[in-house]
């Protein structure tokens, strides 16, 4: 019986990638499903053994375990140069760009509440 190992679904090409190369690494006998481009259907690692879908997660957990500290790192020190930042940080950097954003996210919710507010 087929066992799920990661769902595809909003997972980025580099981090795939890696994770195939670590399943080829440790011969992990896998197989993959891709993501529809509706979303229906979810996508993802797939392998038949039970054995080999327990070694398989282990290798996910230790994997994700040091992905999530690298990017949480690479976040970090983004913060700390002011790369990244709230809309703060997104005004002071493209000023026209966010005040555009800003007007178009209040003219569709104006638009959309519309036919509410007249209502009452």
């Amino acid at each position: 019986m087929p066992h799920h190992l990661m769902n595809l679904r909003h997972v980025p090409d580099d981090e795939a990638d890696e994770i195939r190369a670590l399943f080829e690494e440790h011969e992990v006998r896998y197989y993959e499903t891709p993501p529809s481009r509706w979303g229906i259907s979810m996508g993802g690692f797939w392998v038949q053994d039970a054995d080999e879908a327990a070694r398989a997660k282990a290798l996910l957990d230790d994997y994700q375990r040091q992905r999530f500290q690298s990017q949480r790192q690479a976040y970090e020190q983004g913060l700390a140069r002011g790369e990244i930042g709230g809309i703060g940080s997104m005004f002071r950097r493209y000023p026209l760009r966010t005040l555009a954003a800003c007007l178009a996210i209040a003219a569709i919710a104006a638009i959309s509440l519309l036919p509410f507010v007249r209502i009452g």
